[in-house]
């Protein structure tokens, strides 16, 4: 048997709603959807799988170095063909030595990911953690783009735990054409063939659930949902009623999560407190897969899901790099690959060094000491991730770096601070620069607490830096 022991979601802050689509395009072609999520300029599937993924281990208390099984699941990934979870995983400070699996290419990406993790765990008594993350992209006038929102989940899997996966089936039947993305492009399509895109989502579901083993009596059904009516639609060949897929709907409010719906349904679903849970995924091409989760007392789980900062179109157009012209030419501060890789403990898990002379703290741990002045080794020191700020400034249009500009076209003007970032036991304190995200310039003032978190920093070269920046303590 194996259970889901930690359980963790995120979505962003920012929300669009159905009227601001319908001001923009005299009408709305997401049925059911009243808002969605939309990723900031500075976060892609990457950094919200990162955000999921603390949150489960928060939720587990499990220490990142147990955790020897990573799968990263996204019909999206930050690049075409480059392995994320190595990026992830350093993130996170999972073991370099931990099997990774990365799963795409479809909306079922997610529940694979955990079929995947499900198979590892009766292989071998191990640890696995399953991240799902997305932010589907159509064209701007098609139902695809208006329904497709964002957000990421995370279980952590074990032999034993409060929610037990009891059963999985899955079902395959070639429908191609219903929902797809040809390489080179970066919005997904569908041939818009109604009936046959039904056809092809209910065939498929109701094989997976027929499939189980025993019939199904769920409190709760996270089904996936390309928008807020085709689910219920589908309840008949699932064999569930349709208040069974409202009790673990997220689709209303955060919009079409792409092969992250799924997870992110079955998250919020043990999070509410369902004993029983009906998780039903389906993906083009087509195919589903199903898993009924059995829920013996609380699961442990820390989400953060509400989104208070909503958007005009024009501004949900500008965060998504649609009316930007891209970056300027020249100029900047030009960092190599290799340098910035080798400053990836400090960007990514802050590792500060104390030197072995005076015992000073220095971060980055690099140079001579600033305390003493000696050029001697450094002892390594991961801080907390918490601090005070020490001094902010606002940075408006046209003062960023040439690096920076092309995220602050998107996002408009970013705070820019020193933080005193703390020790584990906040017995000291290190000063660093730092860009803020998550809150407007306003929202920094000194002396306020801060938290970090790993963003998109920019893009040279092709290749996207990431990096700690700081956001408001949330009360």
């Amino acid at each position: 048997m194996s259970a889901i022991t930690g359980v963790g979601a995120y979505a962003p802050r920012f929300r669009i709603s159905a009227e601001a689509f319908e001001d923009a395009w005299g009408q709305f072609h997401a049925a059911g959807v009243t808002e969605k999520a939309v990723p900031s300029a500075d976060e892609d599937t990457l950094t919200m799988g990162y955000e999921a993924a603390t949150r489960a281990l928060e939720a587990s208390e499990i220490e990142p170095a147990e955790i020897d099984w990573l799968a990263f699941a996204s019909s999206r990934p930050p690049e075409a063909e480059e392995d994320p979870t190595a990026r992830l995983g350093a993130m996170l400070a999972l073991s370099e030595s931990a099997t990774r699996q990365v799963l795409t290419g479809s909306t079922r990406a997610g529940t694979r990911a955990l079929w995947a993790g499900l198979d590892a765990l009766e292989a071998d008594s191990t640890t696995a953690l399953v991240v799902a993350a997305d932010a589907p992209k159509g064209d701007p006038d098609d139902g695809t783009d208006h329904a497709a929102g964002a957000g990421a989940a995370a279980f952590v899997l074990e032999s034993e735990g409060a929610a037990e996966i009891t059963d999985r089936a899955e079902y395959a039947a070639p429908y191609p054409g219903t929902r797809f993305r040809t390489t080179g492009k970066d919005e997904t399509q569908g041939l818009g063939v109604t009936q046959y895109d039904r056809q092809a989502f209910t065939e498929t579901i109701g094989g997976a659930v027929d499939g189980l083993e025993v019939d199904p009596d769920p409190e709760a059904v996270a089904m996936q949902a390309p928008d807020g009516k085709l689910p219920y639609r589908a309840a008949g060949a699932a064999g569930v009623g349709t208040d069974e897929i409202q009790a673990a709907a997220t689709v209303h409010e955060l919009g079409d999560i792409g092969a992250a719906s799924v997870p992110l349904s079955l998250a919020t679903a043990l999070e509410d407190g369902y004993g029983s849970v009906l998780a039903v995924s389906h993906g083009s091409g087509a195919g589903a897969d199903a898993f009924v989760v059995e829920a013996d007392g609380d699961v442990p789980a820390v989400t953060a899901l509400e989104g208070d900062d909503p958007l005009s179109y024009a501004e949900y157009l500008r965060q998504r790099g649609v009316v930007t012209t891209g970056p300027p030419s020249g100029g900047g501060a030009y960092v190599s690959v290799p340098s910035w890789r080798r400053s990836i403990p400090q960007r990514y898990r802050l590792e500060a060094g104390r030197c072995s002379e005076c015992g000073s703290l220095s971060f980055p741990p690099e140079g001579a000491c600033d305390e003493c002045g000696a050029l001697a080794e450094y002892e390594p020191v991961e801080l907390a991730g918490g601090g005070t700020i020490e001094a902010v400034t606002t940075i408006s249009q046209g003062g960023a770096p040439p690096e920076f500009a092309e995220q602050q076209a998107r996002s408009g003007d970013y705070a820019a601070a020193i933080v005193a970032l703390e020790t584990d036991n906040g017995d000291e304190t290190v000063s660093a620069p730092a860009m803020g995200t998550d809150a407007d310039p306003a929202d920094f003032s000194v002396g306020d607490r801060i938290e970090t978190t790993i963003r998109r920093i920019y893009t040279q070269e092709g290749v996207t830096r990431y990096g700690f920046k700081v956001r408001p303590v949330s009360e």
